[in-house]
């Protein structure tokens, strides 16, 4: 792709104070790992790539079924059966032929977590699995990683940003107790695929924003209650208790 149709491709956003030739180049030099190529990784994964983020990594271990195609927007009929890294990677490389794709088609464990997330420089967390969190949330915090928490269940979602390189940044076991017990998920307990497209969007603006250095929710949680259209933001302070930041 020629540099010129490079400029044309995101002049929208560069006109734009906050972002500019200068933002653009940022996020060109920006690597995300999105963890879970699902109901919020689809949407993140798509704007995130629209806007540009030059390197994009993506983890999941699961393939493509029919059940997730009502909020999976990367994937379509016949891309059931085959792992979601793949298929999710031939999308976006569809969709903007610039950006570059590393997938790694399996789970994030406590043995592989920080090596993989040592390489990116944002992390989105969207799987349904507290295990799994609380592992990345780990390796965050060990290896001073931002990192965006969003998840959904039913008609809602919400939204969250932590970062260990912030003395007064709170990290995910502040918010969910490592020995808290595992609430509903998505197999469980069904979700709306729109508001999970609404949180993975909000969850791309917020990578673009660690991104750019401008204004996140550090220390806020943002909710999203779709079926009345609620949206309201909560204070979340540093737990000097911690087991995992203190």
């Amino acid at each position: 792709m020629h540099l010129t149709d490079l400029t044309r491709r995101y002049i929208r956003q560069t006109q734009l104070a906050e972002i500019g030739d200068e933002g653009q180049q940022r996020l060109s030099q920006t690597r995300v790992l999105i963890i879970g190529a699902g109901g919020i990784g689809a949407p993140a994964l798509t704007y995130l790539n629209a806007a540009g983020v030059g390197t994009l990594g993506i983890i999941d271990a699961d393939r493509v079924e029919i059940s997730n195609l009502n909020r999976q927007i990367l994937f379509e009929e016949a891309d059931i059966g085959r792992p979601k890294t793949d298929a999710a990677r031939d999308a976006l490389e569809e969709q903007n032929s610039a950006t570059r794709i590393i997938t790694h088609a399996h789970a994030i464990t406590a043995e592989n977590a920080a090596a993989i997330i040592n390489d990116y420089d944002i992390i989105l967390d969207g799987c349904d699995d507290f295990s799994t969190r609380h592992t990345v949330n780990h390796a965050c915090v060990i290896l001073k990683k931002p990192l965006i928490s969003a998840s959904v269940i039913g008609w809602g979602g919400q939204l969250t940003s932590f970062d260990a390189r912030r003395p007064d940044s709170p990290c995910y076991a502040c918010f969910v107790h490592p020995d808290a017990p595992n609430a509903n998920n998505c197999t469980s307990g069904g979700v709306v695929g729109a508001v999970a497209g609404a949180i993975g969007s909000m969850a791309a603006l917020e990578v673009m924003h660690a991104a750019l250095g401008t204004p996140q929710l550090i220390g806020k949680i943002m909710t999203l209650n779709g079926h009345n259209f609620d949206q309201r933001s909560m204070i979340l302070m540093r737990d000097s208790h911690c087991p995992v930041c203190a």
